[in-house]
């Protein structure tokens, strides 16, 4: 028995995706102020339990809904026109403050981020933004400032992070999309433990202006979705850049084309050693089982899968002060640094101290980052190299609320290492990724797996996780649905 099957897992059959949220405006089966007002009524009334949301924008939303309703009838056609969708909190959205997961007052954006005014542009509804822990830096979603994110599929346990709350929201059925941001594994880790899609794209591939080059580069903004099509769907809306990205990749022609192509026979190389760190982390037996029986389901479907040992070599030195370095800067710009975590201000102080010159050295190793990572792709012993790298998105399946708790920095890092040791080195590659649902521990909580590419490789991942998808059929499961409003008394 797999660890899909150990479990039953399949919810109520719940709103409609990205791509049939659509779908349905387009054709006239319901409108927009519909959707938004459904979804602001589900938000409402999840978020005692979920805590998914730091802000909505209610009224502003349902008067852009009206508007999207007026646009539909005038026979305007848009790919996202109407549809409601949620954002981050370290995004940023005019008359919004963007808190990045931290508490105190910070004043409001003048102006919305080039991936918001790209969302805009191809007529979606923000309803809200979602939380996120302390600077993005943890792989959770609780802090001082807005509680805890809690998972849909367990609320005892962490939907992951630092984008829990848009995976939380999405996942729930909350809305049918959202955005989320990746510096170390941000999107792939809560979609991995929310049963959710989640693509790493290229670094540019998605604008983050105005916070250019976000953590000295490390973080992307990427999709969190139930379905490959939708998060596909969702990436070609905000793709592009602003002229003052420093990286802008050429376009990809369409990913929501890519969900539909067949990728083809490739040669799959599936990896469980992580990168060298102080754990020695091994995954999980239930994730191991769950990884192996994707890898299992891949041979079937014609590809050669085989394992290896990708020859990471010590990329950790060209992460951490890039890393704490970001944290540091976006630290130092809070009004007051005294309401941050105590492990955030120690990042701040270790930040500053690798800063400069440190940070600068360890940038310039990129380059040979992708020399030796990017042989395992195109040559191996004994004849060409592979073309995808497969890999647990974690080690560890969700932890509890409530886990790292009380711990120093130091043992914050440890514990957080030791449960998600494979995701942040394609951060410092800044290559594509992609989380699929791989399955559920015996207790029903869900784990991941990760589809991993070399450079612009995110067209053939996005065709291999649709191909897979197809067969496993990973969005027939739900978590149980989250509370729904009540009726007025009167009825109305």
């Amino acid at each position: 028995m797999s660890s899909t099957e150990a479990v039953e897992t399949t919810g109520p059959a719940g709103p409609a995706g990205l791509a049939d949220s659509a779908r349905e405006l387009t054709e006239g089966r319901t409108t927009s102020v519909e959707q938004v007002s459904a979804a602001l009524g589900r938000i409402e009334a999840s978020q005692g339990t979920l805590n998914a949301f730091r802000h909505l924008r209610a009224e502003a939303a349902l008067a852009e809904a009206a508007e999207a309703d007026r646009r539909l009838a005038a026979g305007e056609r848009l790919p996202l026109l109407g549809v409601p969708v949620a954002v981050k909190d370290d995004t940023d959205v005019l008359g919004m403050p963007t808190y990045f997961g931290c508490d105190g007052e910070l004043p409001a954006a003048t102006a919305d981020s080039e991936a918001v005014r790209r969302l805009r542009a191809a007529g979606a509804v923000i309803v809200g933004k979602t939380n996120s822990c302390e600077l993005g830096q943890w792989p959770f979603t609780e802090g001082p400032a807005f509680g805890a994110t809690r998972n849909p599929w367990h609320t005892g346990h962490t939907p992951g992070g630092s984008s829990g709350g848009s995976a939380a929201a999405v996942a729930a059925g909350l809305v049918p999309a959202a955005l989320g941001s990746d510096g170390a594994g941000s999107v792939r880790i809560p979609a991995a433990w929310t049963h959710l899609v989640g693509i790493k794209p290229q670094r540019g591939r998605i604008s983050g202006h105005p916070h250019i080059d976000a953590f000295q580069g490390l973080t992307v903004n990427g999709p969190l979705a139930r379905t490959v099509a939708d998060a596909a769907l969702l990436l070609d809306a905000v793709a592009g850049s602003h002229p003052e990205d420093p990286h802008r990749p050429p376009p990809v022609a369409a990913a929501a084309a890519a969900a539909r192509r067949d990728p083809g026979r490739l040669r799959i190389a599936l990896a469980w050693r992580p990168p060298l760190t102080l754990t020695g982390s091994a995954p999980h037996p239930d994730v191991r089982r769950a990884v192996l029986a994707l890898a299992e389901a891949l041979a079937r479907l014609g590809h050669d899968v085989e394992e290896a040992r990708p020859r990471y070599g010590l990329i950790g030195l060209g992460f951490v002060p890039r890393a704490t370095a970001g944290i540091a800067e976006l630290a130092a710009r809070h009004p007051d640094p005294a309401l941050l975590d105590p492990r955030t201000r120690s990042a701040l102080r270790t930040g500053t101290r690798l800063g400069g010159r440190v940070v600068r050295a360890a940038r310039e190793r990129e380059v040979r980052q992708h020399r030796r990572i990017g042989a395992f792709f195109h040559t191996s012993r004994g004849g060409a190299g592979y073309d995808v790298l497969l890999t647990p998105t974690t080690a560890l399946p969700p932890p509890p609320i409530g886990r790292f708790d009380g711990l120093s920095a130091w043992r914050t890092d440890l514990a957080m290492t030791e449960a998600c040791p494979y995701a942040w080195p394609w951060n410092v590659l800044g290559w594509p990724g992609i989380n699929v649902p791989a399955g559920f521990t015996a207790g029903g909580l869900p784990v991941g797996a990760q589809l991993l590419g070399p450079s612009r490789s995110e067209e053939l991942l996005i065709s291999l996780a649709a191909q897979l998808e197809a067969d496993r059929r990973w969005y027939e499961h739900r978590p149980p649905a989250p509370p729904v409003p009540s009726p007025p008394a009167d009825g109305r």
